[in-house]
């Protein structure tokens, strides 16, 4: 995402060798539910650093709500069905929250009312276009910065400042509170008590992405809490998965029929580090570095879709998107939960990247290889404004290959 992104964490990840010991293997629970009708066609909506949109902050309401329904608009002309839209970047809010400022990204100023309601008017607009509208949420991250100074006054972060940690120069809710998970899932919540939004997603960010010669200072919490588990990795994990299990139910209690989808780095575990792995050597593994064991959530039902960020090319050493994409069909195989592709529309065309993105049937022939395994049910574009753009034709070419009519999302 035009910062320290995601994106750019997840490229980067494959410079190391992470090890820790092996794990026993753990079976699924549930059995696959009827056969459900539809496709995943859908784009990632940035608003973090004002990635995606808006262009920039500070633009009039009028010109806001212009360049988000644009947006809409260029999903329906890809012939895409579904948006997911990021609506708390930095624990903040595009409606108006009770718990949580109005996003700086709007106006340009944390707290500051930007003249109109982003999220109800997306949400309206989605559905009069026959688009899902799938709200998405970081749940810890609280700045892009490391001065509590810069929030605003009233910023729960600043009324409380013994829930945050300052790790790789940005501020982070501590989840290892109970007080901080219960905080963000309610703040996260307000949203589907008050929209019909059509699904809750969250990304790739629990515990943050590891910095190098750097501690994520979470004793007194792990003091606190964590005598029960042999070590503060399996603490840590056990916090993550107590977010994802408790919002899963409060949703279902909420707003039953919204679902819940979480799009996790693409590597759960390294082969080498887990017999239950993937095929690869990335040098971040979700399980070990962000303490998010993102194939229990998928093996056990606890979310509705998966949509691992597959970032990479066909035939890249380190991570082979024809090696992971087999991986996750395996481990959704046999359970209820969705799986869609992440996919790295962005790299399309970068002279930076590797030379098969430079091709533009590159992604083609990602969905190609996916039409193979029945388990994958559709794909996630990263991100709106390549999907606009097209630099490389790379979006046309995915249209012209594989969207040739209209489609349902999954149900």
């Amino acid at each position: 995402m035009g910062r320290v992104s995601r994106r750019v964490f997840a490229t980067a990840a494959l410079a190391a060798l992470a090890t820790v010991p092996r794990a026993s293997a753990a079976p699924g629970r549930r059995e696959v539910p009827a056969t459900a009708t539809g496709e995943m066609r859908a784009m990632w909506v940035a608003t973090v650093t004002n990635r995606d949109w808006p262009s920039r902050p500070g633009l009039s309401a009028a010109r806001q709500r212009a360049e988000l329904l644009a947006h809409l608009d260029t999903a329906v002309h890809n012939r895409l069905n579904t948006v997911v839209l990021q609506v708390r970047p930095t624990a903040d809010a595009l409606w108006p929250s009770p718990y949580e400022p109005w996003s700086r990204y709007l106006t340009g100023i944390q707290g500051a009312h930007p003249g109109w309601d982003p999220l109800g008017t997306a949400v309206e607009e989605a559905h009069a276009r026959g688009l899902e509208l799938h709200a998405w949420f970081n749940p810890y991250r609280v700045a892009t910065h490391a001065d509590p100074a810069r929030l605003t006054a009233s910023h729960p972060a600043r009324r409380n400042p013994g829930w945050i940690v300052t790790y790789g120069g940005r501020l982070y809710y501590n989840p290892g509170l109970p007080e901080v998970r219960a905080f963000v899932r309610e703040a996260m919540l307000d949203a589907v008590r008050r929209y019909p939004v059509d699904a809750v997603h969250f990304d790739d960010y629990f515990y943050p992405y590891p910095v190098a010669g750097q501690t994520f200072d979470d004793d007194l919490a792990y003091d606190a809490f964590g005598g029960g588990f042999e070590d503060r990795a399996a603490w840590r994990r056990d916090n993550t998965d107590r977010l994802v299990r408790e919002t899963a139910d409060h949703i279902k209690g909420i707003r039953p029929g919204t679902r819940f989808g979480i799009s996790p780095f693409g590597v759960w575990r390294n082969a080498e580090t887990d017999e239950r792995g993937s095929d690869t050597r990335a040098g971040v593994q979700t399980y070990d570095d962000l303490h998010a064991d993102t194939r229990r959530w998928a093996r056990e039902n606890w979310i509705d879709y998966i949509c691992p960020q597959l970032y990479w090319n066909i035939g890249f050493a380190a991570a082979d998107y024809a090696k992971l994409l087999p991986w996750w069909a395996e481990v959704v195989r046999g359970t209820g939960t969705r799986l869609y592709a992440g996919e790295a529309l962005y790299k399309a065309g970068d002279p930076a990247q590797p030379a098969p993105w430079r091709d533009p049937a590159e992604l083609s022939r990602h969905l190609t290889l996916a039409g193979t395994y029945p388990e994958v049910r559709g794909h996630v574009f990263f991100a709106a404004r390549e999907v606009a753009a097209d630099p490389a034709g790379a979006m046309a070419r995915v249209v012209a290959d594989h969207y040739g009519r209209p489609a349902k999302p999954p149900r």
